[in-house]
């Protein structure tokens, strides 16, 4: 498994199949609220897996902080560590923008993989796209 800084064409294509494969088809997001107006802005990552794009994750520094988004990883490759590489990645990125937090969005079933990784919840629970979330937040 290898996590690239998205820095091709092809390399943003593949993480834009991941995360269209993961939120819109398995998880019903509409495509206009997956893919919006912050892409160009944003930092991408793509995890391979053997050579084939298997996770992906966006980064944009908000208010100061670092905003971790649009983590996720293939139904197939998940339970593999894949998703702490992608984070471990974005993580490395941030300390390298000297930025001192980062803060997320996390569905809540997937909390307990952030806490794991030190995020802590800051909100109460709220919708985005039909999924309930809460926002976390780690010191890096």
């Amino acid at each position: 498994m290898e996590v690239k800084i998205v820095s091709t064409q092809q390399e943003l294509q593949d993480a834009f199949s991941v995360r269209k494969l993961v939120f819109i088809h398995e998880q019903n997001v509409p495509e206009e609220e997956e893919i919006d107006q912050y892409e160009d802005e944003a930092a991408h990552f793509v995890l391979y897996d053997n050579g084939k794009p298997a996770g992906a994750g966006r980064f944009r520094t908000v208010d100061g902080v670092g905003k971790v988004e649009r983590i996720c990883v293939l139904q197939e490759t998940r339970k593999s560590g894949s998703g702490k590489a992608i984070m471990n990645k974005i993580e490395e990125y941030a300390k390298a923008q000297g930025l001192p937090a980062l803060k997320l969005n996390a569905q809540t079933q997937a909390i307990p993989f952030y806490e794991k990784l030190g995020y802590e919840v800051i909100s109460e629970e709220f919708m985005d796209a039909g999924i309930p979330h809460r926002t976390m937040k780690k010191s890096i």
